[in-house]
């Protein structure tokens, strides 16, 4: 089966999807975090009692959960993730590109739930095997 889309038109709608905040760079040292998995693996927990979670409402009243870091540095950094079903103009368009892409793979053969599923995993900084999925395709429907 071949692809209705090019892989470079599906890597620029992933990258789309973790743009919104990533990369994030500490205003102290400088050190990047090109997506929410590095941010969470190369920083640590602010205390050790305490998850460093907080959940909370953004301006526009969307639940967002905020999360406390320490940079290798000692920087207290903050990554704001927003609620699936945040009703902002941004969380939109964030729901609408997801469903554009789930589209685009169940089109070309991917069960609609793994592809759902890698697709989370992405957006949460997850190891996911979507470009296997991808790949899957080119030789007839995932299963």
């Amino acid at each position: 089966m071949s692809l209705r889309y090019s892989h470079e038109e599906l890597f620029r709608s992933l990258r789309a999807l973790e743009e919104a905040t990533f990369p994030k760079t500490c205003r102290m040292c400088g050190l990047s975090f090109e997506d929410a998995a590095s941010f969470l693996r190369a920083t640590q927990q602010v205390r050790a009692d305490h998850s460093g979670l907080k959940a909370s409402v953004d301006d526009d009243g969307a639940a967002i959960v905020e999360v406390f870091r320490n940079c290798v540095c000692g920087s207290t950094l903050l990554e704001t993730f927003y609620d699936r079903r945040d009703p902002s103009p941004a969380g939109v368009k964030r729901r609408l590109r997801f469903g554009e892409l789930l589209d685009k793979l169940v089109v070309d053969g991917v069960d609609p739930v793994r592809a759902r599923e890698a697709l989370l995993k992405l957006m949460r900084g997850q190891a996911h095997d979507l470009i296997g999925l991808i790949r899957s395709t080119r030789d007839g429907p995932a299963g």
